[in-house]
């Protein structure tokens, strides 16, 4: 039902490719001007003898607060370059890329937002309190309020980029061009995956990180195609990245940030808490959760059937 929607639309194969491309242009080079030119500048004006090209050497440069402003930036302009391709190339309403109901329910945004909220706060404070001696208070007021300001602000829009472009945009696409579900789960979870394969934590932790990147995105998927709608994913990928941001910081991750607590612990030694314990534990329990709470039925034509195509007289084209 939920990739259906895609077909109230212009669905052609090459109109998903033109747009993937609007996307990464608008996203990977028109955002990355702004970070690019703070870097040049700054590098010049401190006399640097080269250009930085590695994340913990550009926050060194930058401080982590302007980085991180600079570097969620990209994904605003990633945000605009998907739905004015849905808009313009495709001639969808954002509604039915977001959901098959006939209105987006705030409600299962708000609802996954705080549950994964109070559980990634609980997770914190637990690991603290078992093994305090792996973290060290990073706490200053005035950088902490300038970073809740700017992850209040741009974290969530960073994290819905994420999933209207592969839960939603790719997942659609991929959908009504192979007419099956199972494909585009896959796909974007794999791609979600490597999206995240430049970060810091794969060069400390390995390939093996990829395990947990992948997984969530498989999760991601699950939870969208089995609630016909991206409500639930965007409430839980905005929570996780917020929390975190706010919460832990280590030299080792991608978000680098004036958080309240830094992790000192060594990263070779966390894979099985940090990595499979949430893909192969806590997710399937949210799932168990979730599917509960929604009544999710027919789990296997939900998530490997097939997408027919509804009659002409059913669907008509949105502007």
């Amino acid at each position: 039902m939920y990739i259906a929607q895609a077909f109230k639309g212009l669905h052609e194969w090459w109109r998903y490719l033109i747009g993937a491309l609007i996307v990464f242009v608008a996203w990977q080079i028109i955002g990355m001007i702004p970070l690019g030119a703070a870097i040049v500048i700054k590098s010049f004006g401190g006399g640097a003898e080269q250009i930085p090209t590695d994340i913990p050497e550009m926050i060194t440069l930058l401080g982590s607060n302007l980085f991180l402003f600079l570097m969620l930036i990209s994904f605003v302009f990633g945000l605009v370059g998907v739905f004015v391709s849905v808009k313009a190339l495709h001639k969808q309403s954002l509604k039915s890329l977001t959901t098959a109901r006939p209105k987006i329910d705030w409600k299962r945004f708000w609802f996954i937002f705080i549950l994964w909220g109070i559980v990634s706060i609980g997770f914190v404070l637990a690991d603290y309190f078992f093994s305090p001696e792996d973290y060290q208070l990073n706490f200053q007021l005035e950088p902490f309020l300038v970073l809740a300001v700017i992850a209040i602000l741009l974290i969530p829009l960073q994290t819905s980029f994420e999933e209207y472009l592969f839960r939603g945009y790719l997942m659609q696409g991929l959908g009504v061009i192979f007419k099956n579900k199972w494909l585009p789960l896959l796909f974007t979870s794999l791609g979600f995956g490597l999206l995240h394969i430049a970060n810091p934590e794969v060069e400390k932790l390995g390939y093996v990180i990829m395990v947990y990147y992948i997984g969530t995105g498989l999760f991601l998927g699950i939870i969208t195609l089995m609630d016909d709608g991206l409500e639930l994913a965007l409430g839980f990928h905005a929570a996780n990245n917020l929390f975190t941001a706010l919460l832990v910081t280590a030299d080792w991750t991608a978000f680098q940030t004036d958080s309240i607590l830094k992790d000192m612990s060594d990263p070779s030694e966390m894979a099985i808490t940090e990595i499979f314990v949430p893909v192969f534990v806590v997710f399937p329990i949210l799932l168990f959760i979730l599917g509960k709470k929604y009544k999710w039925t027919n789990w296997g034509e939900k998530l490997l059937g097939t997408v027919v195509e509804p009659l002409k007289e059913d669907y008509k084209i949105l502007d």
